[in-house]
């Protein structure tokens, strides 16, 4: 899917799936239905896993949280840490301080 080669070029990428379908020529309630069946997830949940990851790679590579949340598209270093925290039960200093 097209959408997703975007996004995963740019997490941070905070166009709507109606504004991505458009640049890829393809209408939102077809990417609706693509999510579900090819990701098995909704579009927001997809997008939310991609930036997780994306930021556990930037994580690892020593990156300071509030760049990593910038990089990733979170409006806030708080709105990060309080989605990495629910996602993996410690915030993003403390994965740190694991690995």
């Amino acid at each position: 899917m097209a959408v997703c080669a975007i996004l995963h070029d740019d997490p941070a990428d905070n166009r709507t799936l109606r504004q991505l379908g458009a640049a890829v020529g393809v209408g939102e309630r077809t990417l609706t239905r693509l999510c579900a069946a090819e990701l098995g997830m909704t579009f927001p949940q997809w997008r939310t896993q991609l930036r997780l990851h994306h930021a556990l790679r930037l994580l690892a590579e020593g990156v300071p949280v509030t760049a990593v949340a910038h990089r990733c598209g979170w409006a806030s270093s708080s709105a990060f840490i309080d989605v990495f925290r629910r996602a993996f039960g410690h915030t993003p200093g403390a994965h740190r301080a694991l690995g």
